[in-house]
């Protein structure tokens, strides 16, 4: 049985919240950040969609090798929208396909049981948040010493709203506010607002019991969103 995991099915930048965070960014790095988020939630869906999780491991791995292809100089990306605007606007600026490639690991370990248990969940934040936040912030033009740390926070609040178990859902939250709670995002530069918005999100979700389910988009929410827009904090 495929975990129960609750991702929506499409090929654009579905979550609300990346799509604000994402309106923070320079506009000549969204296109290239916008690739890189689109990513990660392909890899999302195919998790979610599983109804074999061998036959989703296979699909990530399909993923993982085209990704890691791109580095071999002449190679010509599948034909895969999505990998050739990886290509096109990721690899120029300086992410390598092997470096992009291990987001796969964090949701390849969501397939490793029948259902997500604590070594699960830690390993989905660890390899899924840490290289992404990286990855967009070197995006971004600066990588502050807790960017990996606020990505597997992120990651781990993300994980804790969409798991269908209370007990896996408490503990993804606890992890989260433990990594979310020593890092510093009034101090990041400017540049690293959209990060810093996922980031400052995710602390209140974090925060909340594991009946709450958060609710993306409300206006309590887009609020906070302006005010950490306009104060960096």
């Amino acid at each position: 049985m495929a975990p129960s995991i609750s991702l929506p099915d499409t090929s654009l930048l579905a979550d609300p919240e990346r799509l604000l965070a994402l309106s923070y960014a320079p506009a000549e790095r969204r296109a290239a950040l916008a690739a890189l988020w689109r990513l990660d939630e392909r890899m999302g869906t195919i998790v979610a969609t599983a109804r074999e999780p061998a036959i989703g491991a296979m699909r990530l791995l399909w993923w993982r090798d085209a990704l890691t292809g791109l580095d071999t100089p002449g190679a010509m990306p599948p034909a895969e929208p999505l990998l050739g605007e990886i290509a096109l606007r990721l690899l120029p600026a300086g992410l390598p396909g092997r470096s992009i490639a291990e987001i796969e690991e964090g949701w390849a370990a969501l397939l490793e049981a029948e259902a997500p248990g604590e070594a699960e969940i830690l390993a989905h934040g660890e390899a899924r948040g840490g290289p992404l936040f990286a990855l967009s912030a070197m995006l971004l033009g600066a990588v502050p010493e807790d960017a990996g740390r606020a990505g597997e926070g992120w990651a781990l609040a993300d994980l804790g709203h969409r798991l269908s178990d209370p007990a896996a859902r408490h503990f993804a939250r606890e992890q989260a506010a433990d990594r979310l709670e020593e890092v510093a995002v009034g101090r990041w530069p400017a540049a690293l607002r959209p990060l810093g918005l996922l980031a400052t999100f995710a602390r209140g979700d974090a925060a909340m019991p594991a009946a709450r389910l958060r609710r993306q988009g409300s206006p309590k929410r887009l609020f906070r969103g302006l005010a950490y827009r306009l104060t960096g904090r």
